[in-house]
């Protein structure tokens, strides 16, 4: 069988030579935990680790969410990749060298793979342009502006050509049909027929995604002409606020801090990155999302935004800082003086003092909170109304507990206004559940499974021969879970092919994440010492009782249906199959 165009056992040997402990420890820490490894779990907000990771099995369990796997799946997860993606990344770190044709359909289609392409001969072109005499302008402006030549580089930055077909005449002489130019969005139709470049005399900023490939790009004019900016459109591999500018150089830098300072523009992010703050990015622009929270939260469950002095008292734009909260995220503020951006700031007062500021942010709850009492009376009822009005769907969107009631209980004081009073405008805010029934901040998908099934998979995962003993007494369609006798038929086909059941490996067999889930959760059972033979016998005999039961019952209904029907021939013969039947032990 192949997974993905790539055959399994490519797939089993990139397994069989990387170690999940290896891998996931380039991402978070972890803790030795006895025989296995402890952290907090990356998918969910937690204070207490209960994420597990098991050197032996090579997979990894969180008993907080339920998420489970193997190296793939773990990728999968925490990088957002498609799954030959993640086994090809794999497979670099292994040393394995997938095969042309393997490498060919790993990941996106033949639209998307010409259209990472383009763009990168396009940003090349682009920089290439910077050292032009054409682009003297441009190059100074950004010299002026403080930009380091290192940076330039760093960031690929360029210069689009004053003229109308500069990018298509150099892409067409690369082959590169003007379709293809269209579908990636840099150039234009026009109305008299023919098309021109999208980008003229701007200056160039290419937008990469985590994986470093250029996606898109940013223009910006040399003078007072409007727009200051022009970005590339959507595209097939590009989608508007479901990026962050800069986070590829970001990411060591935010996991080693734990925290992401997130800017507004490219050069709020360049100036304070070259001068030594790392552990920032932008926004490029657009009002922070959903997306660009999740992709943060990778990295770290901790953001403090930086405000220039003119959006300081934007509440719109401090809205949508609640997305951070409801992925629960902790989030600061930073307000420069007025008429400083980071950009400015950073030139004008140094690095050390743009770090201090954002040091000292305030959380979201006391910055918004400060706001409002500057814009409304808090000695008057209407203006308390208005400031509450404003603050609890913020309040709303804590999912815990705690926070929230801390939040109810320090809204009261700073208004002075009775607690439960707070507490009943807060059920009034639409689409929230009430206070008085929080969500839990993650709760754990229940996959019901029978416990004893669930035993059986951990002792038939620790040996082959175990497997072997239980294939002699029962088969797959025994187990009364679908998702089980999914799996215990994949492991009775292992063993029957002669092959070593890998936890990992047998992961891989399954797309669904809840089987993942089951196999993974079953692995981390804690069983109690004792013997092991009778445990295996008793389990067997449980299954066994528990499917003879269900036969009786089935045979028990349709007993009742023949004798309601007058179906004497039918009754007489389901009459003796349940007479057998009862002579069996349970």
């Amino acid at each position: 069988m192949a997974v993905g165009r790539i055959p399994e056992n490519t797939i089993e040997e990139i397994l069989s030579r990387i170690d999940i402990v290896e891998v996931i420890s380039g991402y978070i820490p972890l803790k030795r935990a006895g025989r296995n490894f402890r952290t907090l779990c990356p998918f969910h907000h937690e204070k207490t680790p209960s994420f597990m990771v098991s050197a032996d099995r090579q997979i990894y369990h969180c008993f907080g969410c339920g998420k489970g796997g193997n190296a793939i799946s773990f990728l999968i997860e925490y990088e957002r990749l498609e799954f030959p993606e993640a086994v090809e990344a794999l497979a670099k770190k292994a040393g394995i060298a997938l095969p042309e044709s393997q490498k060919q359909d790993v990941g996106t289609t033949s639209l998307t793979t010409q259209l990472y392409k383009i763009n990168e001969l396009t940003a090349l072109f682009y920089g290439s342009n910077l050292d032009s005499p054409p682009a003297l302008s441009a190059k100074n402006y950004l010299l002026k502006r403080g930009i380091k030549e290192e940076s330039i580089k760093l960031f690929k930055l360029g210069y689009a050509l004053d003229k109308w077909d500069a990018l298509i005449g150099h892409l067409r002489a690369k082959n590169i049909s003007l379709s293809f130019l269209e579908k990636a969005g840099l150039i234009l139709p026009k109305e008299s027929g023919g098309y021109y470049d999208r980008f003229r005399n701007r200056i160039i900023f290419p937008i990469s995604d985590i994986k470093s490939r250029v996606i898109a790009f940013g223009a910006r004019v040399l003078d007072n002409t409007l727009p200051k900016y022009v970005n590339s459109p959507e595209t097939p591999i590009y989608t508007k606020g479901k990026s962050l500018y800069g986070l590829p150089a970001a990411t060591d830098a935010i996991r080693e801090n734990d925290y992401a300072v997130i800017v507004e523009g490219y050069l709020d992010f360049i100036i304070p990155y070259q001068s030594g703050l790392k552990n920032i990015v932008a926004s490029c622009g657009t009002a922070l999302t959903t997306e660009q929270a999740r992709l943060l939260k990778r990295y770290t469950h901790n953001v403090v935004i930086v405000y220039d002095g003119d959006m300081a008292g934007e509440l719109a734009t401090l809205r949508t800082l609640d997305i951070f909260i409801e992925e629960g995220m902790n989030v600061r503020v930073v307000c420069l003086p007025q008429g400083f951006d980071p950009d400015s700031f950073v030139r004008k007062n140094g690095i050390e003092n743009f770090k201090q500021k954002v040091q000292q942010a305030q959380n979201l709850f006391d910055y918004k909170l400060n706001i409002l009492k500057s814009r409304h009376s808090i000695k008057e009822a209407e203006g308390k109304a208005r400031i509450a009005s404003e603050m609890l769907p913020t309040i709303n969107k804590f999912k815990n507990a705690i926070l929230k009631s801390e939040y109810i209980k320090k809204l009261s004081e700073e208004l002075n206004v009775a607690e439960h009073h707070i507490i009943e405008e807060s059920n009034k805010v639409k689409d929230d559940k009430p206070f008085s029934a929080p969500a839990q901040a993650s709760a754990k998908k229940a996959l019901d499974i029978n416990p004893t099934e669930k035993l059986l998979i951990k002792m038939m995962l620790e040996e082959t021969e175990t497997i072997n003993r239980i294939k002699e007494h029962l088969e797959p369609a025994d187990f009364q879970d679908e998702r089980v006798s999914r799996i215990v038929s994949i492991m009775f086909d292992f063993v029957a092919q002669g092959k070593s059941v890998g936890t990992s490996i047998l992961i891989n067999h399954f797309a669904e994440e809840d089987i993942s889930q089951i196999i993974s959760e079953s692995v981390f059972l804690e069983v109690s010492s004792g013997d092991k033979d009778r445990v295996i016998d008793d389990c067997i005999q449980r299954l066994k009782g528990k499917k003879i039961k269900l036969q009786r019952q089935h045979l028990h209904n349709q007993i009742k249906t023949a004798q309601a029907s007058g179906d004497q021939i039918r009754l007489d013969s389901l009459m003796e199959e349940f007479h057998q039947l009862i002579k069996k032990r349970d």
